[in-house]
């Protein structure tokens, strides 16, 4: 009895432990959302963030697949909602990271609408994720140090207007327990360094985006290994 008794508790552990297994082997399906700043412009396509993103957390043993980047140059929020929210839905996405809002500030977007079409992307998706915690905000950079910046300023301050963006960015991850990166402060670095800006003077460089890269990596990372 006492010998039927062990290898029934062995079983049942080699099943545990297998479903265990099983439950980190699966792989993180990953879609990025958001505008020229995720799709990369100002750098080659593999020099994009999220591309780095996928491989770091490869690397880290966290197995993802970039299953869709959506992102234009020039898409607002509203363009996000027409036209990646369908993307999603095919995706079979189990983790989003979204960067979206610059070009609503340079449209000037009033903040109550950049936080409606917001707060409809985040529900939206939310509402869709088997786990619903599985989305990074990233904070809007302050291109306005890029040599082009102020042409798109309409002259307003730039750093002012995407600071209060950026607020309404943080208030709604606040709200849900969601994770922001926040670039902001780092992307203020572009500022008289050619290096970091790409040859337009407006997008970031390879070099830029591989930095930001540096402060959304650990918190992707902190939000799939939970």
């Amino acid at each position: 009895m006492r010998k039927v008794t062990l290898i029934l508790f062995c079983c049942l552990t080699v099943i545990i432990f297998l479903s265990f297994r099983n439950t980190n082997n699966e792989v993180v399906k990953y879609i990025a959302l958001g505008d020229s700043y995720t799709i990369g412009t100002g750098a080659d396509l593999s020099e994009a963030w999220p591309v780095l993103l996928t491989k770091h957390l490869n690397d880290e043993g966290i197995k993802t697949e970039l299953v869709a980047n959506p992102s234009k140059n020039g898409f607002s929020t509203q363009n996000l909602i027409d036209q990646e929210l369908s993307v999603f839905d095919k995706s079979g996405a189990t983790f989003v990271t979204l960067l979206i809002g610059v070009n609503d500030w340079v449209r000037d977007v009033n903040t109550s609408t950049y936080t409606k079409n917001l707060i409809y992307i985040l529900d939206y998706v939310q509402k869709k994720l088997p786990n619903k915690n599985n989305i990074l905000l990233v904070t809007i950079p302050d291109f306005g140090v890029t040599p082009q910046g102020a042409y798109y300023s309409n002259d307003r301050n730039v750093s002012n207007g995407l600071t209060e963006f950026n607020n309404i960015i943080k208030a709604e991850a606040q709200k849900r327990g969601l994770t922001v990166a926040d670039i902001f402060e780092i992307s203020k670095n572009m500022k008289d360094n050619t290096e970091l800006t790409a040859p337009d003077g407006l997008h970031p460089s390879a070099k830029e985006y591989a930095i930001w890269e540096t402060l959304i990596f650990p918190e992707a990372k902190k939000i799939l290994s939970k």
